[in-house]
């Protein structure tokens, strides 16, 4: 009988919070639509070129990120070409991989989508037996290893299958969220 009673007010306490929030929502959206009605020209032209000014930007920062080699999933030749890249872009997806390795294959695949998607992050590839002294120093020993370089240095990794599921057939859309959990990309 007491638990009754107790689970009745906790749901009208409940149901009047709830009630409360939807008014304040509600009262702010209000607000907002009343304050668009209530714009003029000038102000409507000042947002349309405030509005155009930021596509502008965005697509200027696309340009520069083409330009670096954004938008396309390619292998570099050498742990010193590894350097370069990294300097020259904030985010960094290298792929260390061997290609006798079939999971290498499978995550090739998914990166190709990835790169071509998220263009704020450079995606490489570099073979391991190319770079000895880059694994060593960042201390890469399961393939594949995903480094994940923000700003020139290496943040983080994705060693292996574990993080996506533990299995082969994990989905690209897996492996983007753990990209963004590592804010390499701009996971929505």
């Amino acid at each position: 009988m007491e638990a009754n009673a107790s689970v009745d007010m906790f749901s009208k306490v409940l149901e009047n919070q709830l009630l409360q929030t939807t008014k304040l929502v509600e009262e702010h959206l209000d607000a907002e639509i009343q304050k668009m009605d209530q714009m003029d020209e000038d102000e409507l032209e000042h947002l349309k070129e405030k509005r155009l000014k930021a596509l502008r930007k965005a697509q200027q920062q696309k340009q520069e990120w083409l330009s670096k080699g954004h938008g396309e999933y390619r292998e570099i030749p050498s742990e010193r070409d590894f350097f370069q890249e990294v300097k020259e872009s904030k985010n960094v997806v290298c792929h260390f991989y061997r290609d006798s390795t079939l999971r290498c294959k499978i995550l090739d695949k998914h990166l190709v989508i990835l790169s071509k998607k998220h263009l704020e992050t450079k995606f490489l590839k570099l073979n391991v037996e190319k770079a000895p002294f880059l694994c060593e120093r960042l201390k890469i020993k399961v393939i594949p290893t995903l480094a994940l370089v923000k700003d020139g240095k290496t943040q983080d990794y994705v060693v292996g299958f574990t993080d996506l599921g533990n299995t082969d057939d994990f989905t690209t859309e897996t492996l983007e969220w753990r990209l963004g959990c590592s804010d390499i990309l701009n996971y929505r």
